[in-house]
């Protein structure tokens, strides 16, 4: 009865399996390239190396490998990318089997497996920013740059990445530009942030709309006293 069932040849598959389709950006697997491969010499400079020791010191000797994830973190920040030698380095100075820090690259998305641009331009596309207009950053983007995610302007200024939740959801819709959070976005005012980088001039980081920080629009309704609040006022004294 069973074969019945193997047998059977498929007469229709669904159109959602026809029309599906995977994008991502995010290489999952080493593919050798000119500026990334395991023949590219990469150690930390002598700064970074006095970091590396003191991370590594804040773990007991059989566990220094729990630095990986900061050490990769800092092999990125200085070649601007985690190349297959930085986690060849890493693996080396932690005692570590090579397989285990490409894992740690591969699966958190804060490691960048490709050359950059100058500026990350991480667009938040989760549903709080969807609601507030996010597509729309995300086409301004695209239009002004002429790329697509996970591609880099050709003057290797921009690489524009769509990424998850970035935690600043009351500010939203929202970019990370490298560390920093540009908030409460709108089309012509993303464009305008790309223009002053690209002409070289500082840019305020966070809520563009004169907001200081996550407030109402309206103002703060709490904690508007600027002394700090005498806890005895409202605690027991025997506590």
């Amino acid at each position: 009865m069973l074969s019945r069932f193997i047998s059977r040849p498929i007469t229709r598959v669904s159109p959602l399996l026809l029309n599906a389709t995977r994008n991502s950006s995010i290489i999952s697997v080493h593919r050798d390239t000119k500026v990334d491969n395991q023949n590219i010499p990469f150690e930390f400079n002598s700064e970074n190396l006095k970091r590396a020791d003191e991370i590594i010191a804040k773990y007991p000797p059989q566990y220094k490998k729990g630095a990986v994830m900061p050490l990769l973190d800092l092999g990125q920040r200085q070649l601007g990318f985690t190349s297959i030698s930085v986690m060849n380095y890493v693996a080396k100075l932690l005692d570590m089997p090579p397989m285990r820090v490409y894992e740690v690259a591969t699966f958190y998305t804060m490691y960048n497996r490709k050359p950059m641009g100058k500026y990350n331009l991480q667009v938040c596309t989760t549903t709080p920013c969807q609601l507030c207009g996010s597509d729309g950053i995300l086409h301004a983007i695209e239009d002004y740059l002429k790329i697509k995610p996970g591609q880099t302007t050709p003057d290797n200024l921009f690489t524009l990445q769509e990424v998850e939740c970035l935690g600043a959801c009351v500010n939203a819709p929202m970019i990370g530009i490298n560390d920093d959070y540009y908030e409460d976005l709108t089309p012509e005012k993303t464009v305008d942030l790309l223009k002053k980088l690209q002409n070289g001039q500082e840019i305020k980081v966070g809520p563009v709309s004169g907001r200081v920080s996550c407030e109402p629009f309206s103002g703060p309704k709490v904690l508007k006293s600027k002394e700090p609040t005498d806890i005895r006022k409202f605690t027991r004294a025997d506590l």
